[in-house]
């Protein structure tokens, strides 16, 4: 048993510079990961809704975040009055815009 303890203090250190380069290797491969995965795909989609909300034009048919759907009727700012139907319009912000649907959708729901 002696023989074993002595051949283990013996062995020469390799391990320190390899150990190194694996803790500096395995966060920064967490850190690539986590950004192709969650922080690029979220900012290419904020910057085309930021896009798409800076487009929005009077006549325009949408869908905001309440799931109504109308028509722009007019734009003041960062608002927009949008129109329900004939008789009801609403005030809504511009960033709440989901989506801008084709001329006509409206009409043929």
């Amino acid at each position: 048993m002696l023989l074993f303890i002595q051949a283990a203090h013996a062995a020469p250190e390799t391990a320190g510079a390899g150990s190194i380069f694996g803790q500096i290797l395995l966060p920064v491969a967490f850190f690539a990961i986590f950004y192709f995965l969650v922080i690029r795909p979220q900012s290419k989609r904020t910057k085309e809704h930021r896009a798409m909300v800076n487009a929005l034009s009077v006549g325009n048919e949408i869908i905001f975040a309440g799931g109504l759907m109308g028509r722009i009727k007019d734009i003041e700012g960062d608002y927009a009055v949008v129109s329900l139907n004939n008789n009801t319009d609403v005030k809504i912000q511009r960033a709440s815009v989901i989506s801008v649907l084709p001329a006509g959708t409206i009409e043929s729901v």
